[in-house]
């Protein structure tokens, strides 16, 4: 009666384990393959102009450190659950055949060997009662990795997005500096020929027509320039991007001028306030916190006594005729429990303990010096805005003053009453002051997106 006890004891733990073990086996299955780049990615943002939404989306689908940051989200996934797997019994199955030999001496004296095999076959299983609540800390911990490193993915498409942003902004200021350029090479190219016009009727010196002549060689060397400098920002965001360079490739303009006027005065503190919220540095740190102090958990957990239970079946037999007998009646069945109590390690326990200790201090300095360190880049950013908001004003009235000045000696170059010496200092003053105010422009805007970033705002336009 008790042998029937334990071997239906023992047939219901298999049971238990097996459908545990394959429910968890089946429930692991994932799609890790990494797709190859395609041109399907091409068409689904192909647009006649590219919007700085568009080009943050293909470059977090293109950009190979944000698939690489996936890609660890997803084996976080499955140390997570490997980490729950652990909590379940182990099964385990063996198969053994034995070859043996005998030395017989016969009546005859003569010596002979007898040969004899024995099959031997087993199954078994353990599980883990308690172990100082380190199983369960473990779960815990790899949680918290796992959020981790989606917060680490998350950081890695922010780096991305402020990347493109300011590649965006680059391409948008070297297509206005191109307009610039070209309009005053247009400009002075009306003017040569207005003097070409006074030279011929003598009414102005050769050397005043060469002063134009040299100031329009020199604008279309500018407008080159600026041409160039085009080229080379669309080139750097398109990298950027990971899209295959191509001429056809422009970009949506915004109306930039719409966007300093409606952006608002920010306050360091209630964004740094926000940023706290928002920012995946600082939740990262924080979770890397809790992890410390579960290591410690853990650690501690090694000073405790662990408790499993075990079971076993078994069955062997020395003749294939034995084989049929055997398996009906000759199963040897087993239950077992065992505790394991910590003595003495050489004080490995204790070791690990204040390496536990010592880490969690460590990623409590680090977070503080996260968020000090976001705080110092927050105040340092809407200092900026406040600055560029001034050097732009500025830039506004240089400029109002320098086209006024412009135009009076533009009408008086027309009519004879300026020399072209003259002229041509008023019109590089503007030119200077035009310059200036693109440049504070887009300065300013960049300081204000920078504010929406820390904010947790959406970068677009």
């Amino acid at each position: 009666m008790r042998t029937k006890l334990i071997i239906a004891v023992t047939v219901v733990f298999f049971t238990a384990v097996v459908g545990v073990n394959c429910q968890q086996d089946q429930g692991l299955t994932a799609d890790t393959s990494v797709k190859p780049d395609s041109g399907e990615a091409v068409t689904a943002f192909a647009a006649s102009q590219w919007t700085l939404s568009d080009c943050i989306g293909y470059a977090l689908e293109q950009n190979i450190q944000v698939r690489k940051a996936g890609v660890s989200v997803s084996v976080g996934e499955i140390n997570l659950q490997q980490s729950k797997d652990n909590r379940w019994p182990s099964l385990n199955a063996s198969v053994s055949e034995n070859l043996g030999w005998q030395q017989e001496t016969g009546t005859g004296g003569e010596t002979t060997w007898t040969g004899s095999s024995r099959t031997g076959a087993s199954i078994s299983s353990g599980l883990t009662l308690f172990d100082g609540f380190q199983l369960r800390n473990q779960v815990r911990q790899a949680g918290l990795d796992y959020r981790s490193l989606q917060y680490s993915s998350d950081q890695t498409r922010e780096s991305v997005s402020l990347s493109i942003l300011s590649a965006y902004l680059q391409v948008l200021y070297a297509e206005e500096q191109v307009t610039n350029s070209r309009n005053q090479a247009e400009a002075t190219s009306e003017e040569l020929v207005l003097a070409g016009e006074r030279l011929s009727l003598g009414a102005i010196a050769n050397s005043d027509y060469l002063q134009v002549k040299t100031q329009l060689a020199s604008e279309e060397a500018s407008l080159a320039t600026a041409m160039n400098n085009l080229a080379m920002a669309r080139l750097n965001l398109m990298q950027l991007m990971e899209y295959p360079v191509d001429d056809t490739f422009e970009i949506a303009r915004p109306d930039i001028e719409a966007i300093i006027t409606t952006a608002p005065v920010a306050d360091p503190g209630a964004v740094y306030e926000e940023a706290l919220l928002v920012k995946p540095q600082v939740k990262i740190a924080a979770l890397n916190r809790e992890s410390a102090s579960l290591d410690l958990e853990i650690a501690r957990g090694g000073f405790l006594p662990s408790v499993s239970v075990n079971a076993g079946m078994s069955t062997g037999f020395t003749h294939a005729a034995e084989m049929g007998s055997q398996l009906k009646s000759g199963f040897s069945p087993s239950v077992g429990i065992s505790a394991s109590i910590p003595i003495f390690r050489n004080n490995q326990n204790r070791s690990a303990v204040n390496r536990a200790q010592y880490g969690m201090t460590t990623a409590e300095l680090d977070e503080l010096n996260t968020r000090n360190q976001l705080r110092k880049e927050v105040e340092q950013a809407v200092l900026d805005a406040g600055s560029a908001l001034i050097s732009y004003q500025a830039a506004v009235n240089r400029y109002e003053t320098s086209l006024e000045s412009y135009n009076v000696s533009e009408e008086k170059f027309k009519l004879g009453a300026m020399n072209s010496v003259d002229f041509l200092i008023q019109k590089t003053n503007l030119t200077a002051a035009e310059s200036n105010l693109l440049q504070a422009k887009y300065e300013l805007v960049y300081s204000h997106k920078i504010i929406d970033f820390y904010r947790g705002v959406v970068l677009t336009f």
